[in-house]
């Protein structure tokens, strides 16, 4: 799939899922949707998160496609820089203590579009996209943009599943999260340290 081969793809899936089951301020922010309002709130909490991701993947392709077809040699420079973020994210999700799920509003819709709203205002998650999809894009395997956006796409998908789950299951697992969360940091915190490696060394 777009140019993409499945090896890849198969070292993509697993990496986003691993950073996807990592709690963070989306999937704090759909448990306590879940947990005020029930499932459908936890669910439709996740939707929204699922667009704020889509937007930042939209403006990560444009942007990204523009600068490498004007300056293919700009791919190292934006590996290096996703390097270091990516080292920077390790070493914050390291030392991050366990955080308490928030209180969020129950209606559907407002949960919905508050989700949307607070992914995509969250810069974190621009950065984190920039520097994520470019490790698994080849251009020797044809156009940059079709892979960044199929790669994007996925992510948003597994990002909405996930924190769908955790959604729909907050009422019965935001307890156990919170107790594991020191563990579930440190988990991202190895992720994060692979994926900078990965980076440079390809």
């Amino acid at each position: 799939m777009a140019g993409i081969d499945p090896g890849t793809w198969a070292a993509f899936m697993a990496a986003a899922l691993v950073l996807n089951l990592t709690p963070g301020s989306d999937v704090l922010f759909t448990i306590a949707c879940g947990a005020r309002g029930g499932w459908r709130a936890g669910v439709a909490a996740a939707g929204g998160v699922a667009l704020g991701i889509l937007g930042h993947v939209a403006l990560a392709v444009v942007g990204l496609a523009a600068v490498l077809a004007a300056h293919p040699g700009a791919l190292d420079v934006i590996r290096w820089a996703g390097a270091a973020y990516l080292v920077w994210l390790a070493v914050q999700a390291w030392r991050a203590a366990p955080a308490d799920p928030r209180r969020a509003p129950e209606g559907i819709a407002r949960v919905f579009w508050r989700g949307a709203l607070t992914n995509a205002l969250n810069p974190k998650v621009g950065l984190f996209v920039a520097a994520l999809l470019p490790q698994f894009a080849d251009a020797s395997a044809g156009p940059l943009a079709p892979q960044l956006a199929a790669l994007g796409a996925a992510l948003a998908a597994s990002g909405f599943v996930v924190t769908a789950i955790y959604g729909a299951a907050a009422g019965a697992a935001a307890g156990l999260l919170h107790r594991y969360g020191r563990v579930l940091n440190r988990v991202s915190a190895v992720v994060f340290a692979g994926l900078a490696l990965r980076l440079v060394w390809d």
